[in-house]
């Protein structure tokens, strides 16, 4: 069983490199409409370097998976703006997806969470069908057929029954290219694991197990009896089934992110994985030292256990 780590957005080990720039709206209004067009490439421009720069250093290190920060292209889907950025960074696209095939890295993201589905408000799916087609268009522009999206089922207006009913009739709204793009996530306050995992089963979809949600929300479901299931979910896709890992910041089940990862508590993961499935996966690290705390997990685990063998400086098998 392989396992390799990935992390989230920014490289903290590349100081001041960041491709989630921003230009906010209000400030994008006070510019002179000759400035206004030049603003927007010019942060677009910066973030598409710097993400260059990430994905580079990933590779000299070799981590292979990466989340990209959903933040790349100001203003895209902002409905006062719209600027048509594709045709003007094409080539640019076209390089970045070129990195990534040549390395055969894997990356997705992660729609923040003003992105639900489930609304019962026409204006809210209709701004996230717009963010999540944004979306769409990256993988496109870097012609990358695996590239999916991370979203959680969203509220319970009305409970849990009814808007889990209105998730799937909302969905059936969406437009192909982005529903066969999505993997359905278990949050750490109202859908549980299991509920994802039943809704993943009726619209077949993929789910990513997040384990820190798990341990802050469930209704007492062991975590091993629901893991076979989950990976059952990923058949159909090119790619393994991927894991989000994160640890409590200050107490048992604090739903906020730790700094770094709990390594007796990351082996206690891979120990029942191993049992319960005995098959390869990707684990995104959701720690807030990025990729600093993706190294010291794997130093933590070269030292704690001598029976897991070290591929590379992300990879390990078991």
């Amino acid at each position: 069983m392989r396992v390799r780590l990935g992390y989230v957005a920014i490289a903290l080990n590349l100081e001041k490199v960041t491709s989630s720039s921003t230009l906010t709206f209000a400030r994008y209004s006070k510019l002179k409409e000759e400035e206004k067009l030049k603003k927007l490439k010019d942060v677009t421009y910066s973030n598409i370097e710097a993400l260059e720069q990430i994905l580079n250093y990933n590779i000299k290190n070799n981590i292979h998976f990466y989340r990209i920060t959903s933040n790349l292209i100001p203003l895209a889907t902002h409905p006062e703006v719209l600027w048509d950025y594709r045709k003007y960074f094409k080539g640019d696209f076209e390089y970045i997806g070129k990195i990534i095939k040549d390395s055969n890295m894997r990356v997705d993201t992660h729609p923040d969470q003003f992105n639900v589905i489930n609304s019962d408000r026409d204006s809210v799916v209709e701004n996230t069908i717009r963010t999540l087609n944004s979306q769409v268009d990256l993988f496109e522009d870097i012609n990358y057929d695996n590239g999916k999206l991370v979203i959680h089922i969203g509220g319970a207006k009305g409970g849990k029954e009814e808007a889990t009913k209105r998730f799937i009739a909302n969905l059936k709204k969406f437009p192909y290219r982005i529903s066969s793009r999505l993997i359905l996530e278990n949050d750490d306050k109202t859908y549980t694991a299991k509920e994802v995992l039943d809704i993943c089963k009726k619209l077949n979809l993929p789910m990513v197990l997040d384990v820190h949600h798990h341990d802050c929300n469930n209704n007492g479901e062991d975590l091993g009896s629901l893991l076979k299931d989950i990976f059952k979910t990923w058949e159909n896709e090119n790619l393994p089934p991927k894991v989000h890992f994160s640890s409590p910041r200050e107490f048992e089940n604090d739903r906020k992110h730790s700094d770094y990862i709990d390594a007796d508590k990351f082996i206690k993961f891979l120990d029942l994985a191993k049992k319960t499935i005995d098959k390869d996966f990707d684990v995104m690290i959701e720690a807030k030292q990025k990729d600093i705390a993706l190294n010291k997990l794997m130093n933590d685990l070269k030292n704690k256990r001598k029976d897991f063998k070290c591929i590379d400086e992300s990879t390990i098998e078991l």
